[in-house]
């Protein structure tokens, strides 16, 4: 579960063009890692771009604004 979180996050980090760490921390406080933690067995299946996506989504639902 948490190697597929760190990928995540390196591959929402690559898609933003973001650090890794910047990433996380954003992740974090829009509550990705809630909706990451609730979803996974359904995430795990799904494509990075698509949870990419959908992570960018959450968080800009949760008053993210990177994009």
């Amino acid at each position: 579960m948490l190697e597929f979180l760190v990928a995540l996050v390196s591959e929402f980090a690559a898609r933003l063009g973001i650090s890794q760490d910047v990433a996380y921390n954003y992740i974090r406080e829009y509550q990705g890692l809630e909706y990451y933690f609730k979803h996974y067995n359904v995430l795990h299946t799904l494509s990075f771009e698509e949870n990419v996506e959908d992570m960018i989504q959450v968080c800009a639902n949760n008053g993210g604004k990177l994009i």
